[in-house]
């Protein structure tokens, strides 16, 4: 262990942390690393678990339990502030909070729609009641969050909650299945904590709405957090509680300096050729949705400093359900509705397997696939044995007579990042159709550039790419700058129309050493590895 003035580098189960302690905490921290680091193992060994998060987890609750224990008063609110980072206080808290912070002011007016439509009988009263709510969804129910603080506790609190969230529209309803608020609520009650969370999300000294919190002479109190804030903290949230491995890191989070770049290398090239008109933006793999919205800002940026106008559409398609659910409901709490729904996700919706835009096409596409994965569970869906029946996985290359012959083109059943840069290939416009074609910024690791032998799968896909002259350059970035993974990453750009002094050429940049180490702040440095 070593340590700077007020910090300390401790191990925990191996790995590595920096705590901010001074120096008369340090025996007492350093007999807390012991204690946890030992909880840990234990758990561990006795478990057969060895998935970080959830040890974590686990010892956290064995040593609340015993610290309550201890104390003999068996205090429910001691615990829950024990157990104060747990993944259901994130489910239930951020979202409804969010939600009903939007929909505060006009939630009367609602209210009154409801009881209009009801007495003269609508059946369909779905857009009748966004247009009462001004947004893309709404709340019928007759509790807010607030309302739910001054229930009873119990059973009669699980009810009056579970009307609360029966009461939003159908859009949100899906997004509370995808997080699985209801699951949670009796666990919640049977631990006498589901009012102590209502309570802390409703802390007047936090204020998580779209509008700031003023006081009584007019002055701002609380700022606003707008969306893009928000979406942050999402993203933060999924990036520390959803990595649950080494084999997975990065999944979930693309750091927002990597987004910024992929869209300036998508849009800056061909900024003199923005028209004024309606473009499409595509993320076969979105996650939380980042790239899409850090893009959308980007183009309509872009285009106002020379003088268009530009409608953008965005379109994504994400398998794991919390995430995608996120990514649906930050449109939705942007005022994005129609956005919102040309996102699809969830288990049953992969993009290799369940393709939910086959028909589409897209200006500008980028992602982060999962890479170092397997696609083997989906592989019945691509090909049938050796033949490979998904028309987005062939390709036509010319053998060594310069007949055309159709190919396989798909990787190793390891790792399916290939394919999901192939997917978006296939979704390229033409030329012709836009005056600009399609551009394409996916973020690869090393595997894309050198695995596969020749005539292989891998192979055939970066021939077909080459010979057909649609890799325009490939960027390699500097390392560590994905959570939990120090593994080299590039950034490959397509792009269907080359101007004519770069055709014919693919461009090989090395920016490894292009980069300002930024300050983290102090909450930054107590949890990250180092």
């Amino acid at each position: 262990m070593s340590a700077e003035p007020n910090f300390l580098d401790v191990k925990i189960m191996g790995r590595e942390y920096r705590v901010a302690c001074s120096p008369e905490e340090r025996e007492a921290l350093l007999a807390a690393v012991d204690l946890v680091d030992g909880k840990m193992r234990d758990i561990a060994q006795r478990t057969k678990n060895t998935i970080a998060e959830r040890v974590a987890v686990m010892a956290a609750l064995n040593i609340a339990h015993e610290h309550l224990s201890a104390a003999g008063d068996g205090s429910q609110k001691e615990f829950v502030e024990a157990v104060d980072t747990s993944e259901t206080k994130r489910r239930i808290g951020d979202m409804g909070a969010r939600l009903d912070a939007v929909l505060a002011s006009t939630k009367q007016a609602v209210l009154e729609r409801k009881t209009f439509l009801d007495t003269y009988q609508v059946a369909e009263q779905d857009g009748a009641l966004r247009m009462a709510a001004k947004q893309a969804f709404y709340n019928t129910s007759d509790f807010t969050l607030d309302k739910l603080k001054a229930s009873s506790a119990g059973q009669r609190l699980r009810d009056d909650f579970i009307a609360y969230l029966d009461g939003f529209s159908p859009n949100v309803q899906e997004i509370l299945t995808k997080f699985k608020f209801r699951d949670q609520i009796q666990t919640l009650v049977d631990a006498h904590v589901l009012g102590y969370l209502i309570e802390d999300f409703l802390d007047p000294e936090v204020n998580i709405s779209p509008l700031p919190v003023k006081d009584a002479d007019g002055r701002i109190k609380l700022p606003a957090l707008d969306n893009h804030g928000m979406g942050t903290v999402f993203e933060e949230l999924i990036r520390r509680f959803n990595e649950e491995n080494n084999e997975e890191a990065g999944e979930h989070f693309t750091p927002r300096d990597v987004v910024k770049l992929m869209a300036q290398l998508l849009f800056l090239p061909v900024a003199d050729r923005i028209q004024s008109g309606t473009y499409l933006l595509y993320d076969g793999s979105c996650g939380t949705g980042g790239m899409l919205t850090v893009a959308e800002e980007a183009l309509h940026e872009l285009a106002a400093s020379h003088g268009k106008e530009v409608s953008i559409h965005l379109f994504g398609q994400e398998i794991n359900p919390e995430t995608y659910a996120i990514c649906k409901a930050d449109l939705l709490l942007k005022g994005e509705g129609e956005e919102a729904e040309n996102i699809v996700g969830g288990a049953d919706k992969s993009t290799l397997s369940a393709d939910q835009f086959r028909a589409h096409e897209f200006d500008f596409m980028l992602s982060n696939p999962p890479y170092g994965k397997s696609w083997a569970s989906e592989q019945k869906f691509i090909k049938d044995g050796s033949e490979v029946i998904d028309p987005r996985f062939k390709v036509s290359l010319a053998d060594y007579w310069g007949n055309l012959e159709v190919q396989d083109a798909t990787p190793r059943s390891s790792d399916g990042q290939l394919l999901f840069l192939m997917e978006m290939v296939s979704k390229m416009k033409a030329p012709g159709d836009s005056g600009l074609g399609s551009r394409i910024a996916s973020v690869h690791n090393g595997s894309s550039l050198f695995t596969g032998d020749a005539g292989g799968g891998e192979s055939n896909i970066r021939r077909y790419l080459i010979e057909n002259d649609l890799l325009d350059a490939i960027i390699q970035l500097p390392n560590n700058l994905f959570y939990n993974t120090g593994i080299t990453t590039y950034i490959w750009l397509l792009n269907n129309h080359k101007p004519a002094h770069r055709q014919g050429k693919v461009q090989l940049i090395d920016a490894s050493l292009l980069y300002q180490i930024g300050r983290a702040s102090c909450r930054e440095r107590v949890s990250s590895p180092v």
